[in-house]
């Protein structure tokens, strides 16, 4: 899948690079040293943050791949996240979805965090829901039982129809993904955006034995420590929402 690097234009973002040095340097050109994942040089520290909140997401409504943007909650919370994710260990660079929800949220995180560096992929994006796009749930199921029933089946293999993912394709697509990015990131940091479905794939990618279905709040961080040689992945935190609860949050 096709990438898009974007250079996050602020004051704060340029501060870091040496006015001599062309912007689209690489960030290994860097002069800030990256943190060291705990696990030795071999692992990335790999963040992972659930975008925002949309209208769509207030509403119960199946966003799948709809391409929607956060409403003003989600907003604060990017910026909830973001200035806790500032105040941690200093990312190399910063991965998100390129659905407007995702990338919106990666941007604000970037941005304040002074990483210049933005990928957005739709490697990593939400799980296709074919049929089910744009449907509350309720209504799915008595207007979509075929889609509605693929969604909910217990069969990995199972894709939903309208052209939509089964989870065992949405696995693939988010497992490899992050494994490319502990290959390029050994020994580093980097803070990855993207979807509900998508992350409990990657939790469960993690912690296979795990039958429990896990939440996945808005802005809630998960951490993975991935092994960029052998693909080895721990799983260190997860559905952190603690910058949520601070007291000029509404």
């Amino acid at each position: 899948m096709d990438e898009k690097t974007f250079y996050v234009v602020s004051v704060a973002a340029w501060q870091i690079a040496d006015a001599s040095t062309n912007h689209n340097d690489s960030m290994s050109e860097r002069t800030i040293p990256p943190p060291v994942s705990s696990h030795g040089e071999d692992f990335a520290e790999v963040v992972v943050v659930r975008h925002g909140e949309t209208s769509a997401n207030a509403l119960c409504i199946i966003q799948g791949q709809m391409d929607i943007e956060l409403n003003e909650a989600g907003r604060q919370q990017a910026v909830m996240v973001a200035r806790r994710l500032a105040k941690e260990a200093k990312p190399v660079a910063v991965y998100s979805s390129d659905l407007k929800r995702a990338a919106e949220t990666a941007q604000t995180i970037a941005t304040a965090c002074n990483v210049s560096n933005l990928v957005l992929s739709p490697a990593l994006r939400e799980r296709h829901m074919g049929d089910l796009h744009g449907l509350k749930f309720d209504d799915a199921v008595r207007s979509k039982p075929d889609a509605y029933k693929a969604f909910s089946s217990e069969d990995r293999s199972q894709e939903i129809p309208g052209g939509g993912e089964s989870l065992d394709q949405l696995s693939e697509r988010c497992v490899s993904y992050l494994n490319t990015i502990a290959g390029k990131h050994k020994g580093e940091r980097v803070i990855v955006v993207s979807h509900g479905a998508s992350i409990e794939e990657l939790c469960r990618h993690a912690d296979p034995t795990s039958s429990v279905r896990r939440r996945i709040p808005n802005t809630s961080i998960c951490v993975f420590n991935i092994s960029g040689s052998t693909g080895h992945w721990i799983l260190e935190r997860f559905g952190d929402v603690a910058h949520l609860n601070e007291d000029d949050f509404p």
